[in-house]
């Protein structure tokens, strides 16, 4: 890294944390760099000492291999990872990756599939901006069978399923009396959950099958593979699917 930098673009860039956590990191008190307390705006260079929670991070980690692999998770693992290590069942410890990764975006734990997992800070801002639009499709099992009104109405979106945000129009198939299939391009928490509670129905079974371009296919629950480089360039391109 030869030219200077704003902290919190260093650190997403190296695939430590997203820019937004690393603002809420630095207003904490969280971060160090060569023993002084880092401020809003910072820039390094990438030789610094930079110590997070005391922890000494890896000098210029941005020459490492960019790597995305898909993992289907199971029910029960939590992607969030900010209490990794203290929180049971963590993503990160669950894969045991050899490069330090994390998630692109969440999977919450009663869901099962497909997730992302990469150290391109860059890439996972570029995919989780609100105007990327980037499509995950997930397989749904209801309690009872799902009528097509309330399909028609879930479809147009504009529901209050957290406060003050409403939700985007989605596409909805019904494949069974009591299944659908569910393509969001927003990542409000629970979305399908909730949506589903409006209208009074009960998710029993919920599975993410694609994200972007990306498909789950038959990759075995509880493993995972690496993208290749043409399905990471896929990713940033819109999906033919509607």
């Amino acid at each position: 890294m030869k030219e200077e930098m704003r902290i919190n673009k260093y650190l997403s860039a190296s695939g430590i944390m997203s820019r937004r956590r690393a603002d809420s990191f630095i207003l904490s008190g969280r971060i160090t760099v060569n023993g002084e307390t880092a401020v809003p705006g910072m820039t390094v260079m990438g030789s610094e000492e930079i110590r997070i929670d005391g922890k000494l991070i890896d000098k210029n980690p941005s020459s490492e291999k960019k790597v995305v692999i898909a993992y289907n998770k199971k029910r029960g693992i939590v992607t969030s990872t900010v209490n990794q290590g203290k929180e049971k069942n963590n993503i990160i410890d669950a894969i045991n990756y050899p490069v330090r990764i994390y998630p692109i975006g969440r999977l919450d734990k009663d869901s099962e599939g497909l997730i992302l997992l990469t150290n391109d800070g860059s890439l996972v801002n570029k995919l989780l901006k609100s105007s990327s639009g980037i499509e995950k499709e997930y397989e749904v099992s209801l309690d009872k069978e799902i009528e097509s009104r309330d399909i028609s109405k879930m479809e147009k979106g504009g529901i209050n399923l957290v406060p003050g945000r409403k939700n985007k129009p989605c596409r909805i198939v019904k494949t069974a009396p009591c299944k659908m299939n569910v393509i969001l391009t927003e990542g409000i928490n629970r979305e399908i959950r909730r949506m589903a509670e409006y209208f009074g129905y009960r998710v029993m079974k919920l599975k993410r099958i694609r994200f972007g371009n990306i498909l789950l296919g038959d990759l075995k629950s509880g493993t995972y593979r690496e993208l290749s480089p043409k399905e990471i360039k896929s990713l940033l391109k819109k999906p033919l699917y509607l």
